[in-house]
């Protein structure tokens, strides 16, 4: 086995530090350099002015800005549907791609196993206005597929506008979340399965265990952290929605049940240019994410003497 001298590791070192500096440099500057900008929340900013100037100059207003969020006349609608459509995704969502990891990982042909990991992966890479696109096209009351398959099934006898209808918006976003991000939601627990060591799956065979019991007594709880882990991050951004998704499925009516958090922030700060109020609420909305990955955390530890940190 050839030895790295010295001077060659010393290069190695310098250019791996070279690309952590790189990542460093950028969380720096996106996500630490804006939280100055939080102040935006406490004062009433006047938009006539540079941003530099309505910062110096703005009164400050203190928590205005959040009592005028709390008391919104949408306030109870957006955070109904914002909490109530991220709760049902992480119940539904959030087990499948660990159980569809375990089946793919009991495959035995290793073609068939790569051939239907490629299949779901490839979901993903499909951005949302292309995937929101078909799915509009396919769920359309004229000529969609999903309404001419129920019509000649005979369970329905004229079409519905799915898209259109509040009442299906959020069974529309789960299972065209679960579609588009199965496969990539899979990696990590079929990357956490492959560092199980194999000789507890041979002691198993030995002892007559069968697929199924080596799944429930190995595999699972060998990936536990892991499952711990993601489930810690998803509780945390139960206030934060796929934004790219909800914008493009939503329309007027079905609005009701489409506005959450992150497109009343946009409309109200991007289209009424009220940004105090927004930075108010966007703070509002990071509080709440870190409350619940702390008490989610404390929890876990409790419960399972594991957890985030």
């Amino acid at each position: 086995m050839r030895k790295i001298t010295y001077k060659k590791r010393k290069k190695i070192n310098y250019a791996v530090l070279f690309m952590a500096m790189l990542g460093v440099i950028f969380l720096f500057i996106f996500n630490y350099l804006p939280m100055f900008g939080v102040v935006i929340g406490f004062k009433d900013m006047d938009y006539a002015l540079n941003i530099n100037k309505a910062l110096s100059t703005s009164s400050f207003v203190g928590f205005q800005n959040f009592l005028a969020f709390l008391h919104d006349k949408d306030f109870k609608n957006i955070m109904i549907n914002t909490l109530g459509l991220n709760f049902l995704q992480l119940i539904i969502t959030f087990p499948i791609p660990v159980i569809f990891a375990v089946m793919l990982n009991e495959l035995r042909s290793k073609k068939l196993q790569k051939s239907v990991q490629t299949i779901t992966y490839f979901p993903y890479f499909i951005s949302w206005v292309v995937f929101g696109g078909i799915l509009i096209g396919m769920l359309s009351p004229e000529g969609g597929v999903v309404n001419e398959i129920l019509k000649s099934m005979g369970v329905i006898k004229e079409p519905i506008s799915f898209v259109s209808n509040p009442d299906y918006f959020w069974g529309i976003v789960i299972i065209s979340s679960l579609i588009k991000g199965l496969g990539w939601g899979a990696i990590i627990y079929i990357a956490a399965i492959a560092g199980i060591d194999g000789a507890l799956y041979d002691a198993a065979k030995i002892d007559g265990a069968n697929r199924f019991q080596k799944a429930i007594y190995i595999t699972i709880p060998c990936i536990t952290g892991t499952i711990v882990v993601m489930l810690l991050l998803q509780v945390s951004g139960l206030l934060s929605s796929n934004f790219d998704q909800i914008y493009v499925l939503q329309n007027p009516l079905n609005l009701s049940r489409s506005e959450v958090l992150d497109t009343y922030i946009y409309k109200i700060g991007i289209s009424q240019r009220r940004y105090s109020f927004t930075t108010a609420v966007g703070l509002f909305k990071s509080i709440i994410s870190l409350v619940l990955l702390t008490s989610g955390n404390l929890i876990s530890k409790k419960l399972l003497g594991r957890g985030l940190y």
